[in-house]
């Protein structure tokens, strides 16, 4: 595969992860502050890559108006 190809194939997987994983945190944050009284969540997103665990990312995302 050219560079060119590679490149807008990784595009096109990134902007579908971005997408679905923003609805996925908005309902969750969502029903997470109907059923919580809790000021933020905790989030974690794995990649992995032909089943094989290559990154992971932690952090807090708040369900208030303070960041």
């Amino acid at each position: 595969m050219s560079d060119d190809g590679f490149n807008m194939s990784l595009r096109k997987y990134l902007k579908r992860v971005g997408v679905t994983s923003q609805q996925a945190i908005e309902d969750a944050t969502r029903t997470a502050r109907e059923t919580s009284n809790s000021g933020a969540v905790n989030a974690k997103m794995v990649l992995m890559i032909d089943g094989q665990e290559v990154n992971v990312v932690e952090g807090e995302i708040s369900l208030g108006d303070s960041v």
